[in-house]
């Protein structure tokens, strides 16, 4: 009788052992989760695994140490609902037809999230889309009106809209766990979008990070003063500049009286944008910001031009990474749920931005141009046991790379008109199949906001041809290596003329290979006049 039952055990044993051993195969087996995550006007000079000189973000960090860091990754076309377009569409803005943030986006394009939806895969959105209200391809969205609103938000549900009270970056944050913990099937692999409003501008940071930001100093970047001697009509004609174009009301938060009182002469007319507060958020504000405005009215009278700049930037930098630090604490919520309920080891976690922005160089904000700070954005990416922990990769890699990329990791096959290159490669450690040596850019809001004029360019690990067209034609080159911060166009120097040849060259050709031309020029250039 003992014998039989000691053997009983031993079959048990073998046959839980078995089982485990069965689970834990399919467990391998099964396709990996996607966590997209992205926010908006997030420079990579913002984060610490890139920079640590302005803030500190360890949350964010985390994907990098445990992942890869892309030092060379960029936009195709700068600025907000475009950026989407094409990350969702994996097509350049002149084929998905979303060239500017005044066009409609043509919902007969298909997006990666559809793709995945059909082969099987769980979507969510939640947070800032900027375009569309009805996106296609996802179970359950709560996405933001337009650029939406930092404080008691309204949403976008399939139910209709709601407003939720409290601070945006907690907010999506909330709804996105939410959507986790309680209605994600289990049996399913899942596609996550969890999209930030901050750092976009007006800058309107939480509670406890305005009462913290409001109090430092930060370093200024070296081209604060820049003064464009060698740059095209372009960069001299912006209306970007701290000193000049950041509103002293809508961007540094004085009160409106405060600037009437003094008799500035704004150029930006932009009011207020707190206008959400309820009346004891509003007390929490004014108890911060009202002795920041008592001060500059002592200091104004004795500023000038640069003293201004630098106040005006300082102020800038306290909301703008302000903002960050929320993002950056609400990545680690998502970050620490994927650990607790032991889906990282299966899940690949992007963090990205829309593109990158100005903090100060050039002596601007904002973004548009093809220069680096607004052309880079930041792309860290973890996957366990696919990246090599801690890697740095500085490849040529753009937005236009993401469908492609979560398609492949999906096992799904990416439509022909798709115009990326499918990262897995870089990201798996066979480099030897990555043969990318330039990218490619064009930006169209022109007359617009900002007034950055239209252009176009490549970029190569070593130089950076940019052609500005419409109402000029004005041809800009960079040697990145010996100019990282592009103070100096070289375009006309003699010894930079077989760069310039061989630069023309194969920016035809890779104008050709993403089938844009002077005619699709012309022919967007007539659209937005029409408009206009």
């Amino acid at each position: 009788m003992k014998l039989i039952n000691h053997l009983a055990v031993i079959g048990s044993i073998f046959l839980f052992v078995g089982c485990k051993d069965k689970t834990a195969t399919n467990e391998t087996d099964k396709k990996p989760n996607i966590v997209f995550i992205m926010s908006d006007d997030h420079a990579y000079q913002a984060i610490s695994a890139y920079d640590d000189k302005l803030i500190q973000t360890p949350n964010i960090d985390r994907i990098a140490n445990e992942g890869m860091l892309f030092t060379n990754a960029t936009v195709t076309n700068s600025i907000c609902a475009p950026s989407r377009a094409v990350i969702l569409t994996g097509k350049h803005s002149h084929i998905n037809g979303k060239i500017d943030n005044l066009s409609k986006f043509d919902t007969t394009n298909v997006t990666f999230p559809q793709i995945l939806q059909k082969a099987g895969y769980q979507t969510a959105m939640f947070g800032k889309l900027h375009f569309g209200n009805n996106p296609k391809g996802f179970d359950e969205f709560k996405i933001l009106p337009g650029q939406g609103s930092y404080y008691n938000p309204r949403f976008i549900t399939q139910k209709g809209d709601t407003i939720i009270k409290g601070y945006v970056t907690d907010i999506t944050t909330d709804l996105t766990l939410d959507w986790m913990k309680n209605r994600r099937d289990p049996n399913k692999p899942f596609m996550l979008m969890y999209l930030h409003k901050a750092p976009h501008r007006a800058w309107l940071p939480n509670k406890k990070h305005y009462t913290e930001f409001t109090k430092k100093t930060f370093p200024l970047p070296e081209t604060l003063f820049d003064d464009y001697n060698t740059r095209s009509t372009a960069a001299k004609t912006a209306e970007m500049g701290i000193f000049k174009h950041m509103s002293l009301i809508n961007d540094v938060k004085l009160r409106p009286e405060t600037v009437k009182e003094l008799g500035i002469k704004q150029w930006s007319r932009l009011g207020q944008s707190i206008g959400r507060l309820d009346s004891v958020q509003r007390a929490d504000w004014d108890a911060v910001y009202n002795p920041i405005d008592e001060d500059f009215k002592k200091r104004y009278p004795t500023m000038n031009d640069s003293t201004f700049t630098v106040w005006k930037y300082q102020r800038y930098m306290q909301d703008y990474l302000g903002t960050i630090a929320s993002v950056d604490e609400n990545v680690g919520r998502v970050l620490d749920y994927l650990d607790e309920e032991k889906l990282a080891d299966n899940t690949i976690v992007v963090y990205t931005s829309d593109q990158g922005f100005y903090l100060g160089e050039h002596g601007w904000f904002d973004k548009r141009f093809m220069y680096n700070e607004s052309f880079k954005t930041p792309l860290l990416i973890k996957w366990p046991n696919k990246i090599t922990a801690g890697i740095t990769e500085d490849e040529m890699v753009q937005n236009l790379d993401f469908a492609q990329t979560f398609l492949e990791v999906a096992g799904v096959k990416a439509p022909k008109e798709m115009q990326g290159e499918s990262l897995v490669p870089l990201l798996t450690g066979k480099k030897e199949a990555w043969d990318r040596e330039a990218v490619y850019y064009h930006y169209y809001e022109y007359p617009a906001e900002h007034a950055v004029k239209r252009h176009y360019g490549i970029a190569t690990k070593e130089y950076k041809l940019i052609h500005f067209y419409h109402d000029v034609n004005e041809w800009e080159l960079y040697d990145s290596k010996k100019d990282p911060n592009e103070v100096n166009n070289v375009y006309n120097d003699p010894e930079y003329a077989d760069v310039v040849k061989e630069m023309t060259q194969k920016l035809k050709e890779v104008r050709k290979k993403y089938k844009d031309s002077e005619t699709l020029d012309n022919y967007y250039i007539e659209l937005y006049n029409k408009k206009k």
